[in-house]
């Protein structure tokens, strides 16, 4: 089964990252907006091992602050478009625990925290929605304390396993 650890931002970034998604981002209905720490397929017994393990981790990892400045791209690697979270120490530590302690590959990718806004785009569409896009002054604030463990069910759509206060140690 397939399994992804997130971060849900606040109401406030999910509405402005939806009023985008409806329009440019095919999953717009399967999860909401999120900032993705792992992805990875494990069984009934390895999901247990993780939950473990993220218990763990969330005892000792304090919340913190999470920055979203501007709308970015992965381009020319493809064509996403997403809200930039600054890079801090602190999702850093979080995301590296997770990936050492939890089972599943480590990603291809190094780690950039983002929202996704858009994705699936033609070269052009990328072109004209991106040019568009970054003109847009996003700057928000806000605390990060916890984190989820979510399960791709069926029809493709994620729903939460289970929730992981930080700092509760």
């Amino acid at each position: 089964m397939k399994y992804g650890i997130v971060i849900f931002p606040s109401k406030k970034i999910q509405d402005l990252a939806n009023s985008y998604r409806k329009r440019y981002d095919p999953h717009y209905a399967l999860i909401p907006p999120h900032v993705t720490l792992k992805s990875f397929e494990a069984t009934e017994e390895e999901v247990k091992q993780t939950t473990d393990a993220l218990n763990a981790i969330a005892k000792v990892q304090q919340p913190f602050h999470m920055n979203v400045k501007k709308v970015s791209s992965f381009q020319p690697v493809n064509n996403v478009i997403y809200l930039k979270i600054n890079p801090t120490d602190e999702l850093e530590r979080l995301h590296e625990k997770i990936n050492e302690q939890t089972v599943g590959e480590k990603s291809e990718y190094a780690f950039v925290p983002h929202i996704t806004i858009g994705q699936k785009l033609s070269d052009d569409e990328h072109s004209d929605v991106y040019g568009s896009l970054k003109m847009l002054d996003v700057e928000h604030e806000e605390t990060v304390d916890r984190f989820h463990l979510l399960y791709q069910l069926e029809n493709g759509s994620w729903s939460v396993h289970e929730t992981f206060r930080l700092g509760k140690g």
